[in-house]
């Protein structure tokens, strides 16, 4: 399932894709995360109803996009250079700069912690 979603991911990503069969994966997924849901009382289908409905919306939005560029985009998560590769390592590189930016930032006020007066020790 991950490598269908991370395909999934890279073919709504492509304008090429038509909007229809996005705006209908969008539509699945959001009465996933929504409040409405079959009672619990169901047996099997109080609990796998999100995960089943999830799955069929990945899966039929898949197969409704165009074969070539989802032959692209499998060739492309294949070779570790698709979207969601690139947005995976863009977004990893941002959380290490900005951890690292605060972790330089925290060292800086230990080290320089005498210089600085709290707000307790004013008053």
């Amino acid at each position: 399932m991950p490598r269908r979603g991370k395909l999934a991911y890279c073919l709504m990503r492509d304008d090429r894709v038509p909007a229809a069969p996005k705006a209908v994966l969008l539509a699945a997924l959001g009465l996933i995360v929504s409040p409405l849901d079959f009672p619990a009382w169901i047996p099997v289908l109080g609990e796998l109803d999100m995960l089943a409905l999830g799955i069929l919306a990945v899966e039929t939005f898949i197969e409704a996009c165009p074969a070539e560029i989802r032959a692209e985009h499998e060739a492309a998560l294949k070779a570790k250079q698709s979207v969601w590769d690139r947005d995976v390592r863009d977004t990893l590189g941002a959380a290490r700069h900005g951890l690292g930016r605060a972790v330089d930032r925290i060292r800086s006020r230990v080290r320089h912690r005498d210089e600085y007066q709290s707000m307790s020790e004013v008053g």
